[in-house]
């Protein structure tokens, strides 16, 4: 419990010596998003040097010539997808956007009130969606994610909507859905096990956690199909 404590306030300090960057990297969106990543990897070293938890990343099997699988006529040929992600800390938001580094998050609109992060947020692209009224625009939250799309970014969301403990199944949102079948994007799912390394709540623990990034599935999959990939390796 020790080191936990010592990273917490590590991770503090580190977080509030970023800041004065983090308000100088809002003149540039360019700058802006390498600033916020960055900072999102330092995380990554604080949590190895003073935790002892390291990562490894898994891909889909290929061929056995390298060549990796060929997609089937529902999925895209030019690379564009969302990547749905298992959400347990910290560690697979900055690792997938170390291994992503194009991507841009959808996220609490609160998260965006906070002071220079939240801004340094809005401004490298991140998506805010009010979650209090109980039902977002969907409408025009697709259209702001294919017009980032365009530009050549990939959404990242976490469709459980909350940091899941190890061997908790929380239901998909339907959101999800919605913006892969009206954008025609297939999904990408993302597996880790990062919590039991790197908990919601109490003591981090030394360890190789693994995040998996699964075979592409269609735009039309089913939340049970999205589910089991997901699920698949996690925790």
């Amino acid at each position: 419990m020790f080191r936990t404590i010592i990273f917490k306030i590590a991770l503090a300090i580190y977080f509030i010596l970023w800041s004065p960057l983090l308000l100088i990297g809002l003149v540039s969106k360019k700058l802006s998003r390498k600033l916020v990543f960055t900072d999102a990897a330092g995380t990554l070293v604080l949590a190895r040097l003073i935790c002892g938890i390291k990562y490894t990343v898994h891909y889909p099997k290929t061929e056995e010539n390298g060549i990796p699988n060929l997609p089937d006529g529902n999925k895209r040929l030019d690379g564009k997808a969302i990547v749905a992600a298992k959400h347990m800390s910290i560690l697979e938001i900055a690792a997938i956007s170390k291994v992503m580094p194009n991507t841009f998050f959808i996220m609490k609109r609160e998260l965006l009130w906070i002071p220079i992060y939240g801004w340094a947020f809005w401004r490298c692209g991140m998506l805010g969606v009010n979650r209090a009224r109980g039902k977002t625009n969907m409408k025009q939250l697709a259209a702001d994610v294919e017009k980032r799309v365009l530009d050549g970014y990939t959404l990242v969301i976490f469709p459980e909507g909350t940091r899941a403990k190890p061997g908790e199944r929380i239901p998909l949102k339907r959101g999800l859905l919605m913006l892969a079948y009206t954008l025609k994007l297939p999904i990408l799912p993302v597996g880790t096990d990062a919590g039991l390394y790197w908990p919601k709540h109490g003591k981090m623990r030394p360890g190789m956690a693994n995040i998996w990034f699964e075979p592409l599935l269609p735009c039309n999959a089913s939340l049970d199909e999205i589910s089991e990939a997901i699920n698949r390796h996690s925790a």
